[in-house]
């Protein structure tokens, strides 16, 4: 949704950065009780900087769906008596990307621009931080603009699907509410629901600030108790509840006039930082993250022509988040492709995987890692996992070295101790009448 995109402004040519072992992560914390990490690097004269809050969609309530995200995005259409245009242009004319991301956990901002031009970008961007004005007559617009944009989504077969299968893994706990929010929960939101929300999440005890690129530690220091001493003083916030793993199999199946029939199957998975997860993630690269080299693509699609595509992949999140296998079917093809995606994976976890496999699989991923890591912008981005969820700074200095000692009795004993395939939940939108 439209909270989610980043706003691109301008476009700067990306900073590159060497991969290399040893990245040199420094890490403190402000007066005010953010915590900072930074890495220096003088190849290019741009500096990337982000901030994170555990102000993600989990933060709201059946109630309040939504105010988390309608929050974030409203803190960029008024600032200090900054209107929208006024903030747009004030990134745009010094040549400045602003943006940011949104999801169950985090809601966060992202910078990037010049050394030359850095004082002016961070102005502004502290403004959006610091005085978010949540004016009443933007978010009446923005109410009517959301709500239609959920009306819609609300006959979309993926959108279905995802929202049903959200709550058949998590029930009553806050992973189960949309990002998007709801028509009645966004339709009745207020301004002071708004400025409540910001002055309870966004508070600097809460703050994760990440920096990289061309400035000395001293600067990176001003930089980030500037930003951290503008934010509302609060207490950090608390950790969510646990995610129970599901007790039983769930079955939800729901007409659709698409052609095709949505599925989504799996369970709650794993937390960030969780011991099984380089296991966990090496074997699904096998199972369905590899693409046609995965074992759900060759099985139901190559040897069976049953769907048109079919994935697995997990998403750590601070609590257990999703363990998902999606694909797509003629309806008619549903419950076959259903069964043998459900066989594949039940053969999996009982057999295990070949050291063909796992060889083919560690190459791929270990070479493909300097890619992820090949500039400023995508380093940020771990940056801010890292210190978010408070995983080791040699995190990605040691990434390769995890997945080269993973094996396959690793494999097979994760997978048979974490996936419980007899309690899977199964979604189905757009099953045969």
């Amino acid at each position: 949704m439209f909270f989610k995109s980043v706003l691109v402004i301008f476009t700067l040519l990306t900073a590159s950065f060497s991969a290399q072992a040893g990245l040199n992560i420094q890490h403190w914390q402000t007066i005010s009780g953010t915590r900072v990490y930074f890495v220096e690097n003088h190849d290019l004269p741009i500096v990337d900087v982000s901030i994170n809050f555990p102000a993600g969609s989990a933060r709201d309530t059946q109630d309040s769906s939504g105010v988390a995200g309608v929050t974030r995005y409203m803190m960029t259409l008024g600032a200090d008596g900054m209107n929208e245009e006024a903030i747009t242009n004030a990134f745009a004319d010094i040549g400045a990307v602003f943006g940011g991301e949104f999801d169950l956990d985090r809601a966060g901002f992202k910078l990037r621009t010049l050394t030359s031009e850095q004082t002016k970008a961070l102005e502004t961007f502290n403004k959006v931080l610091h005085q978010p004005d949540f004016p009443e007559a933007v978010l009446a617009r923005e109410k009517v603009r959301i709500v239609s944009g959920l009306q819609e989504s609300a006959t979309q077969p993926e959108s279905i699907s995802s929202k049903l299968f959200m709550k058949a893994l998590y029930g009553s706990h806050p992973y189960s509410l949309s990002e998007e929010g709801e028509v009645a929960s966004v339709g009745t939101m207020k301004v002071d629901d708004l400025r409540k929300f910001y002055q309870t999440y966004y508070t600097a005890k809460s703050a994760v600030i990440a920096m990289i690129g061309d400035m000395t530690p001293a600067q990176a220091r001003t930089i980030a108790e500037n930003m951290s001493a503008g934010l509302p003083q609060g207490p950090a916030i608390a950790k969510l509840p646990d995610v129970a793993p599901l007790a039983a199999p769930v079955m939800q199946s729901e007409n659709h006039p698409a052609s095709q029939a949505h599925i989504l199957v799996g369970q709650p998975g794993i937390k960030r930082g969780d011991p099984d997860y380089f296991p966990l993630y090496v074997g699904n690269y096998i199972l369905g993250g590899g693409g046609f080299v995965s074992r759900l693509t060759e099985e139901v699609r190559e040897k069976r022509g049953l769907v048109y595509s079919v994935y697995s992949y997990f998403m750590p999140m601070a609590e257990a988040g999703p363990f998902q296998i999606g694909l797509q079917t003629k309806k008619e093809q549903a419950n076959d492709a259903l069964k043998l995606v459900n066989q594949t994976v039940a053969l999996f976890i009982e057999k295990g995987v070949t050291e063909k496999e796992l060889k083919a699989a560690k190459s791929n991923l270990i070479g493909g890692f300097p890619m992820r890591i090949d500039s400023n912008s995508k380093i940020l981005d771990y940056l801010s996992v890292i210190g978010f969820y408070q995983l080791p700074l040699t995190y990605l200095d040691e990434f390769n070295s995890q997945i080269a000692k993973v094996t396959t009795q690793q494999i097979k004993e994760a997978y048979q101790r974490r996936v419980k395939p007899a309690n899977f939940a199964t979604v189905i939108v757009g099953a045969q009448e």
